[in-house]
C-alpha cells in the first residue's frame, strides 16, 4: 500500500523535528552534567582550609603570629609493653603431700604474709610417717648407749675395734633416718617434738612462701589435692615494673639509668615515672625488638601485672623543630597548624594613619597545614610538618583555636 506524497512528507517532518528534540536535549543535559562535575572538583579542590582575616580581627581575637622556632628538647624514644612482676615475687601454692582439702583460710583479693597458714590438707599417710618417726626416736635410744659403751670400752683398751665399728655405723645410720624424718614433719608443717611427745596428726598445713595478694583460687573445700596441682596463686606487687619493646633503629640510644615516664592506656593516660634498670641481649621471638627493663620509682595500688604501657625513655637534649603549644589544634585525630600565606604576611613596622587604616582593613589568608608532633616540653612541643614549608613561614602561634572553630564552621556552611 503506498502512501500519498504529502502523508510521505508530513513523517519525515516529523521524524526530523524528534531527532532535533533528542540531540537538544543530550546537549544539554550533557552540560548540565559537566557543570556538576565542574562544581564537585572545584569543591575537592579548594576544601575548607583556607581562611581570611583582616589585621582589625587578629588583633580583636588575640591572634599573634610568628615563626617556626629550633629549641634544645629532651628527645625521647617512645616504646609499648606490659608491667610485670620479677619471677621471685609471684608464687603457685602446692601440695606437697596429696590429701583432702579440710579447709580453705583465704578468699581471693585478700593480702597475706610470708608463712601464713592459707589452707588444711587432711591425709592419713601422714600417721604412718611420725610412727616411724616415733620408731626411730625410741630405738636410737639403745643405739646411743651402745655406741657410747663401746666407745668407752675402746679409749680403755678394754673392747674390739670390729665392736666399735659395728656400733658406729648403726649409730649414724639411724642418726640420719631421723633427720631425714624430722625434715620430712617440717617440711609438711608438722612439728617434730609434738610427735616426739605422742601428739600425732593426720592434717597438715599449706604455707604462704611469699607475702602478696592472693590470685585465682583453683581449689574447694573437700576436693583432692595432687601434689603439683597449684591450688592458688600469690602476687607481690611491690617490685612491679614494665617490659617495654625497643626497635632495632633505637637501641643504641637506650642506656641503663635513663629515665622513663609511663603512660597507663586504661588509666586515664595516668603518668608515672622510672628509671631503666636492665636491657636484654637478644631479640624478642624475631620481632627485631628487645626488651628493655624499668623499674617504676612509686608503684601504686592500681598497678597490675599484665596491664599494657607505653614509655617514653628520655635519652638525652636534641636540636628539635618547635612551635608553642597553643599553636597545635587538633581535629578527627589529626594535629595541624596555620601558616601564613605568602604575599599576605602581618607588617610590623609602624605607618602614617592613612596606611593604618589600609593595613588594618588588609585580608591575610592563613593554610592549615598537617603536622607530626612529639615531644613537649617548658611549652612548647616538637613538630613535623607533612608537607614542605619555606624557610621564614610565619605561623599563628597564639590562638590557633579561633582560626579551628571558624574553619570548622566554614565546613559546616558549605
Amino acid at each position: 500500500m503506498k502512501l500519498p506524497i504529502n502523508i510521505k512528507q508530513g513523517l519525515s517532518a516529523i521524524l526530523v523535528l524528534l531527532i532535533i528534540g533528542t540531540m537538544i536535549t543530550a546537549c544539554t543535559n550533557g552540560k548540565e552534567n559537566q557543570s556538576e562535575n565542574t562544581a564537585e572538583s572545584h569543591a575537592e579542590e579548594e576544601p575548607a582550609e583556607g581562611l581570611e582575616l583582616s589585621n582589625a580581627q587578629l588583633q580583636a581575637v588575640g591572634i599573634v603570629i610568628g615563626k617556626i622556632e629550633h629549641k634544645n628538647l629532651s628527645a625521647v624514644v617512645k616504646a609499648s609493653g606490659t608491667l610485670e612482676v620479677p619471677p621471685q615475687n609471684e608464687a603457685q601454692v602446692n601440695a606437697l603431700s596429696g590429701g583432702v582439702i579440710f579447709r580453705i583460710n583465704v578468699m581471693e583479693g585478700q593480702k597475706v604474709s610470708k608463712g601464713q597458714i592459707l589452707a588444711i590438707i587432711e591425709n592419713q599417710e601422714l600417721l604412718k610417717i611420725q610412727q616411724d618417726y616415733l620408731s626411730a626416736k625410741n630405738g636410737f635410744t639403745y643405739v646411743d648407749a651402745e655406741y657410747n659403751r663401746q666407745k668407752q670400752l675402746k679409749e680403755a683398751g678394754a673392747g674390739t675395734g670390729k665392736s666399735f665399728q659395728l656400733s658406729q655405723a648403726n649409730y649414724n645410720s639411724e642418726l640420719s633416718r631421723i633427720k631425714a624424718l624430722e625434715r620430712q614433719l617440717q617440711q609438711l608443717g608438722i612439728s617434730p617434738k609434738q610427735v616426739a611427745t605422742g601428739n600425732l596428726t593426720s592434717r597438715y598445713p599449706i604455707i604462704s612462701p611469699i607475702k602478696g595478694t592472693i590470685g585465682t583460687i583453683s581449689a574447694q573445700t573437700g576436693s583432692y589435692a595432687q601434689p603439683g596441682t597449684s591450688l592458688m596463686d600469690i602476687v607481690d606487687n611491690s617490685k612491679i615494673h614494665a617490659d617495654l619493646i625497643v626497635y632495632e633503629k633505637d637501641l643504641s640510644k637506650i642506656r641503663v639509668g635513663q629515665k622513663v615516664n609511663f603512660q597507663l592506656t586504661n588509666q586515664n593516660n595516668q603518668l608515672i615515672e622510672g628509671k631503666i634498670y636492665g636491657i636484654n641481649k637478644s631479640f624478642e621471638n624475631d620481632s627485631k625488638g628487645v626488651v628493655v627493663h624499668a623499674v617504676i620509682n612509686q608503684p601504686g595500688g592500681n598497678l597490675i601485672p599484665g596491664m599494657y604501657v607505653t614509655g617514653l625513655i628520655n635519652v638525652g637534649t636534641e636540636l628539635l623543630t618547635v612551635v608553642p603549644v597553643d599553636a597545635v589544634v587538633k581535629a578527627e585525630g589529626k594535629e595541624y597548624i596555620f601558616v601564613v600565606e605568602e604575599g599576605t604576611e602581618k607588617k610590623q613596622h609602624g605607618s602614617s594613619e592613612g596606611d593604618e587604616e589600609k593595613e588594618a582593613a588588609a585580608a591575610i589568608h592563613f593554610k592549615k597545614v598537617e603536622v607530626a608532633t612529639g615531644v613537649s616540653e617548658l611549652g612548647y612541643i616538637q613538630i613535623t610538618p607533612l608537607e614542605k614549608l619555606t624557610e621564614n613561614a610565619q605561623i599563628v602561634t597564639k590562638g590557633a583555636f579561633y582560626l579551628q572553630s571558624k574553619s570548622m564552621g566554614s565546613a559546616e556552611e558549605e
